[in-house]
């Protein structure tokens, strides 16, 4: 219960993943946004085993892991993000017209999972909380397997809450000025994050 208090703390707290599953949500639909919010929820899943069986603890003591990981996720934030902006100025794409085709949910899955896998800082975040919250002879690995879960679980209740509540007011965010803004805002968010990323110390 107490890191499930930390845990639902940080996924309320709007950042990264928070602003995917919005922008998803508006500009292209409920389906593409539960796909993303699948793919934000696998990649910290995958980072809380790491944690658990030890593979984040030596990533933090590797200079050269760390900062291969931090470049290669710095990287692929500011790409999508460059990517979003750019799309934003062409003729802006709105869910339920017959030009725009259905978005792909894989691609939507995509975009989150590589955007969470490739955040150092997930790992960080596990590797400094999990340990913390297993009890005195639990086995390590399961514990740490649990915790993630319940992390797991609080975030996609959070995204759930988002995307519904998207859905309820599409008739005012659902259209082409406001998937723009939508579009630019998580594009600056996406660069700027990967920039930090980039020229931050270990």
């Amino acid at each position: 219960m107490s890191f499930a208090v930390v845990a639902a703390l940080l996924t309320v707290i709007p950042g990264l993943d928070t602003a995917l599953v919005l922008r998803a949500a508006i500009s292209r639909g409920r389906g593409y946004a539960f796909a993303t919010a699948v793919g934000i929820n696998t990649g910290a899943l995958i980072w809380g085993v790491a944690a658990a069986v030890g593979a984040s603890a030596l990533l933090a003591t590797s200079e050269v892991g760390y900062r291969m990981l931090t470049i290669a996720g710095a990287a692929y934030m500011v790409w999508l993000g460059a990517t979003m902006i750019w799309k934003s100025f062409r003729r802006a794409e709105v869910v339920g017209t017959p030009e725009v085709p259905p978005a792909s949910l894989w691609r939507g899955w995509m975009v989150g999972f590589g955007t969470n896998l490739l955040n150092p800082k997930v790992g960080v975040f596990y590797i400094a909380t999990i340990p913390l919250f297993i009890p005195s002879g639990a086995p390590p690995l399961l514990m740490g397997v649990l915790l993630a879960l319940v992390h797991t679980v609080l975030g996609f209740v959070w995204f759930t809450a988002i995307i519904v509540g998207t859905g309820f007011a599409s008739r005012w965010l659902r259209n082409a000025r406001t998937v723009r803004v939508v579009d630019r805002l998580t594009g600056g968010v996406l660069i700027g994050f990967g920039a930090t990323l980039a020229l931050q110390q270990h």
